[in-house]
């Protein structure tokens, strides 16, 4: 993209539709006088009395506990140097949208016109009351380090600057780790630091602090290195004033392990990187360009680790991996400052959260085979959802341990639940169902094993110890992709073409034949379809070979079906198989069905359907309140699909009494409860939140499902097959590896109630075997 074009682009993104890129949203009702009378006047003055009497009760009545001022007088904006609070006002409302999408903090942006320290921070403590966190930003050094200073000693709510700790806590947790990765002791390396402004001083002390020794630094500045015998030194460059025998940057870098960039691009040459010792690490950390190339540096040397502040390149020491989750930490605790013992906890937070096994949908952001822990990935990415369950408590816990927090955390699995709904990064139901899969893992067969995403799935299943996977495919492919992703461990390999599965083949092939000699197999037809993946996996799980299957990631539904209904028993009084999808929505949890599986079924289809995703919903810890849909609202029109609808619900209500279900009902009112309520008063669903949504043929609920997810972005469990006597369970063709896993996670416990069930049966026929 030419420059003018990304100078255009840049210019229409701020003004366009509306200036800017955040703005206030009310966050309560505002549609009757009566809803206003409690805005403001007369209403306002309750809550305002109480603030009166305590003024900890702010913190209870207003937005403060989660809103954060992000303040600048614009004397060091980004690469732009002293451009005035105006100019720097797009950069705050930036770090305002950064807060808000990444730990759901709501913050206003203030740009004062003070370059004069006592008048800014007096300006600053002023308008204090209103926020409950302050982070400074792009204020020019020295006076940076004084107005945080003094705010953070006359204030008593979090303050930041973000340009100093922010850049210091994320370089420190990627150094923590090369430094692993390299082998080296963070006592003993040798440190280069290019830059002495506020984030250049403020990493080299958290660097001190993490165990590095003063008297291995050099500090350089635009004169060269910052030694003793230098004049006019700044108290902040004394600091890391040396007494070496070196004055350039050239001198410097000779061998040394580390170098830190916080200068300007291009400094550092091939031959200075060369000078460097064995293993270097290397953070040119200079936007927009580094202090020397990444792809030069890596060209020039092969055994070293970089990072720069670039997204595109590896290892991107970014900010907003810090700020958003260490402001999180301290409002959720109410702390009254961010001290060291805060940062230093994102240090380790960070560096652990980086040896970790990444998440799919991580390297599907950033266009990756598989991020693992090594020298391309030092520490996590921006877009690790992960971020915002894991460096918040870790902060909490050091503000609440070191004496700064007012309001202790007492419940840490429902703060992380907390944490992980502030922006969507899971749901409970989802949360529920792969702790519920973990408390007892069972074997799922994955038929299309040979296919990179199946693998990454039962990769995230084996490695979250979701489920035990067997792998099914041509093994000499699943081994070269388990190399490629590092999948690792005692994980079951079958190809079911091979001369060694043999005696399985045709033991599972008398055993289908004598399941479907009477409905025109052939023993010989029936060998062959043992030659086939999914025919071979029902097998085993009719068997007990396997616990639970999941396929069709590569071939349509109907195609995948097939087998599974041949071999698979329906359970128990089930006289039509259906298939449903949990629908993830900001109104809650939703199940559609039937999503693919009956055409055009009748009333008493209808209700069975009905009841076999109502059991569904209890799996998953839900009670059911169904609402059957039509285009008519309880017989106002007169259809054979309305007529069907109003014959189930009644066959429903007159047989089983205590389901919640009602219809027929057109969509608006059974996801409106006020709509439902003032027209139809008598519905069953009145005061119930509508859960479950059965359509009335297969075009509606399929229709719908799949707009749900591409329109609006809804996640979607399934479809979940309903019925069955054994735990099969079919994606959709080309299904993401989050769906897969998900779907491995339904089928574990869907394996998990059968055992149950099972067992149950099985007292129940010995207590009948005993006279009972």
């Amino acid at each position: 993209m030419s420059e003018s074009r990304k100078r255009r682009e840049a210019l229409l993104y701020h003004a366009k539709p509306q200036p800017g890129k955040i703005s206030v949203v009310p966050t309560k009702k505002y549609a009757t006088q009566h809803d206003l009378s409690l805005a403001y006047s007369p209403g306002v003055a309750e809550p305002c009395l109480e603030i009166a009497k305590d003024k900890n009760n702010v913190y209870k009545y207003t937005s403060k506990s989660n809103l954060v001022a992000v303040i600048s007088n614009g004397t060091a904006v980004l690469g732009l140097g002293d451009i005035g609070p105006e100019a720097s006002k797009p950069v705050m409302e930036g770090k305002g949208l950064l807060f808000k999408i990444f730990a759901d903090i709501d913050v206003f942006d203030i740009e004062v016109d003070a370059t004069d320290v006592d008048k800014f921070v007096e300006t600053v403590k002023a308008i204090a009351p209103t926020f409950g966190g302050i982070n400074l930003e792009d204020i020019k050094a020295p006076e940076a380090f004084e107005i945080e200073t003094r705010l953070k000693e006359e204030l008593d709510i979090p303050v930041m600057h973000d340009d100093q700790h922010g850049t210091a806590i994320i370089s420190a947790a990627a150094l923590k780790n090369a430094l692993e990765i390299n082998g080296k002791d963070i006592e003993k390396v040798q440190i280069v630091v290019n830059g002495a402004g506020a984030a250049a001083i403020s990493c080299t002390r958290l660097y001190l602090a993490l165990g590095a020794k003063r008297e291995n630094v050099v500090m350089c500045d635009s004169k060269g290195v910052i030694r003793k015998d230098r004049d006019n030194l700044t108290s902040q460059k004394a600091e890391f004033a040396t007494d070496k025998d070196v004055n350039t940057l050239e001198e410097a870098m000779h061998n040394a392990d580390v170098f830190i960039g916080l200068s300007k691009g291009n400094v550092v040459s091939p031959e200075m990187l060369l000078s460097m010792a064995k293993n270097p690490i290397v953070f040119a950390m200079a936007n927009p360009e580094p202090e020397i190339a990444y792809d030069l540096a890596i060209e020039t040397r092969d055994d070293i680790i970089m990072a720069t502040g670039r997204s595109d390149n590896p290892n991107q020491v970014n900010n907003v991996l810090g700020f958003p989750f260490i402001f999180r930490g301290a409002l959720d605790v109410r702390a009254t400052k961010i001290n060291e013992e805060m940062k230093m906890a994102a240090v380790h937070a960070l560096a652990d959260l980086a040896k970790k096994s990444v998440p799919e949908q991580v390297n599907i952001v950033y266009d990756e085979v598989s991020l693992s822990f090594g020298k391309d990935y030092i520490i996590p990415k921006p877009f690790d959802p992960r971020l915002i369950y894991e460096i918040p408590p870790a902060i909490a816990k050091a503000a609440m341990e070191s004496g700064v927090a007012k309001e202790p955390i007492l419940d840490w699995d429902k703060y992380r639940e907390e944490l992980m709904d502030r922006s969507g990064t899971g749901s409970k139901e989802i949360r529920l169902l792969h702790n519920r899969a973990k408390k007892d893992p069972k074997r799922v067969v994955f038929a299309e094993a040979d296919h990179l995403d199946v693998l990454k799935a039962a990769q995230r299943v084996y490695e979250e110890k979701l489920g035990m996977p067997i792998l099914l495919g041509k093994k000499q492919v699943i081994v070269e992709l388990m190399e490629e992703l590092g999948f690792s461990g005692d994980v079951p390999i079958i190809d079911p073409k091979t001369d060694e599965e043999e005696e399985r083949r045709t033991r599972y092939a008398q055993l289908f034949w004598e399941m479907r000699q009477r409905k025109g197999i052939t023993f010989f037809e029936a060998e062959k379809w043992m030659r086939e993946r999914n025919y071979f996996a029902a097998m085993m799980v009719n068997t007990g070979e396997a616990d639970a299957l999941i396929t069709g990631y590569s071939r349509p539904y109907a195609s995948v079906v097939k087998p599974m209904l041949e071999l698979i028993e329906k359970d128990k009084g089930v006289t039509r198989v259906a298939a449903t999808n949990l629908m993830l929505t900001k109104q809650g949890p939703i199940f559609l069905a039937d999503t693919t599986i009956n055409i055009n079924p009748t009333a008493r289809d209808l209700s069975k359907i009905t009841q076999l995703t109502s059991v569904l919903a209890r799996m998953f810890g839900m009670k059911p309140n169904v609402a059957m849909l039509g285009f008519s609202n309880f017989g106002s029109a007169k259809s054979e699909s309305s007529k069907k609808i109003r014959e189930a619900v009644a066959y429903i209500h007159r047989n089983y009494p205590n389901v919640v279900v009602d219809g027929e009902l057109q969509a608006d009112f059974a996801l409106n409860p006020e709509l439902l309520a003032k027209e139809f008063p008598f519905s069953k669903l009145n005061g119930k939140k509508v859960n479950v949504l059965i359509f009335p043929n297969l075009e509606a609920a399929n229709i719908t499902y799949k707009l749900m997810k591409q329109v609006d972005g809804v996640e979607s469990v399934g479809p979940i097959l309903l019925g069955m006597s054994k735990p099969v369970h079919i994606i959709q063709l080309g299904a993401s590896v989050d769906e897969m896993v998900n779907m491995a996670a339904v089928a574990v416990v869907d394996a998990q109630n059968k055992a149950l069930q099972q067992q149950n049966d099985d007292i129940s026929k010995d207590l009948d075997n005993e006279g009972f």
